[in-house]
């Protein structure tokens, strides 16, 4: 199995659970190990694992490089997580997204398709976000054929890396398959993201800005379960299918702010006694921001059975938990990597 991205927040934790379930895997990281992705996010995991595992930088904008890492290492499945990620970093640096999705993913796809040729004992799977389909409403839910209606760079370049991928089966028959998942949190995420985020500053003390008036509303799903339903999918789902991956889990992003108060002034409270709600700032909201997503999972329950293991208030206590015992990862991955400032200002 060919992982790429593997050093990342989704990647490290899939790698672990991949190689957990099977024994018999063998399992290749591929990452560029840019600004989000750390090896220090894979600790243990060639103790764990022995010669089972390999960690290869390479960087799937290479073709040289991706192509090498099929002739050398006899892929037949690959969970494709590489891409850029954040939606504030898509409004500063639109390119790097079009870069690493789209042409990245089209990458992928050719390797594959020359090395496995006509065979079906092969799988690509390609990791997506809830963001292709756009804002909802205050109801309803994004289901497998919700029309895409992107609006961010960084939700365009996933919907095309999505259209590339379903082109490459339907054109050239390349057994795939493709997941659309809902905000995900959990163990080794960059503290570019709101829960860590708020986390590290509600710690520090420091401001906790929340755009807008906090009333953008995220599915929130545990980054464990997404693994294991991941690993569902690669083995079980059937070629050609989508499955949307959702935590069940809605919540307000000052909901969120606001649950992160509340945990650490428990866990860790500060010394006046005074609540850290009163750290929340109120900034300019994002542009293109969207009210809503929510995933109806029902594919995937009914025909994989997977659900979601982890309520949000479990697993976010979990979450800040692991940050609070974890302080040398958060120092080690943002050192000369990101200071917490805001980003997406486009200036």
């Amino acid at each position: 199995m060919l992982v790429t991205g593997g050093a990342g927040f989704i990647g490290s934790n899939f790698v672990r659970t991949a190689l957990a379930a099977d024994p018999e895997l063998r399992l290749v990281n591929a990452d560029a190990l840019t600004y989000a992705g750390h090896l220090a996010s894979l600790g243990g995991v060639t103790e764990a694992h022995g010669s089972r595992y390999t960690f290869v930088r390479a960087d799937i904008r290479d073709v040289d490089a991706v192509r090498m890492l099929f002739a050398e290492h006899d892929i037949d499945t690959v969970v494709h997580l590489a891409a850029e990620s954040h939606v504030d970093r898509s409004i500063d640096g639109p390119i790097d997204f079009i870069d690493t999705n789209i042409r990245g993913t089209a990458n992928l796809l050719e390797a594959a398709r020359s090395a496995w040729r006509d065979r079906e004992d092969v799988r690509f799977h390609h990791v997506s976000t809830d963001e292709v389909f756009g804002s909802l409403g205050s109801e309803g839910l994004f289901s497998e054929s919700t029309p895409y209606d992107p609006s961010s760079p960084y939700s365009a370049s996933k919907a095309a890396a999505d259209h590339l991928v379903r082109a490459w089966h339907r054109t050239f028959g390349l057994p795939v398959t493709l997941s659309n998942c809902s905000n995900n949190y959990g163990p080794y995420q960059f503290p570019e993201k709101l829960v860590p985020l708020m986390i590290l500053n509600a710690l520090a003390g420091k401001k906790l800005p929340v755009y807008g008036k906090g009333a953008n509303i995220r599915d929130w799903l545990h980054v464990e379960d997404h693994c294991c339903a991941l690993n569902l999918v690669v083995h079980r789902g059937q070629p050609g299918r989508t499955y949307n991956i959702g935590g069940h889990n809605e919540r307000t992003n000052l909901e969120v702010v606001r649950g992160v108060c509340d945990i650490l002034d428990e866990l860790r409270p500060l010394a006046g006694g005074e609540s850290r709600r009163g750290l929340v700032e109120f900034v300019a909201d994002r542009p293109g921001h969207d009210l809503r997503y929510a995933i109806d999972a029902d594919r995937i329950a009914s025909e994989l059975g997977w659900k979601p293991t982890y309520d949000f208030d479990t697993g976010l206590r979990a979450t800040i938990q692991w940050y609070l015992e974890n302080q040398v990862w958060c120092e080690e991955v943002m050192k000369d990597q990101y200071d917490g400032s805001r980003l997406g200002l486009n200036t």
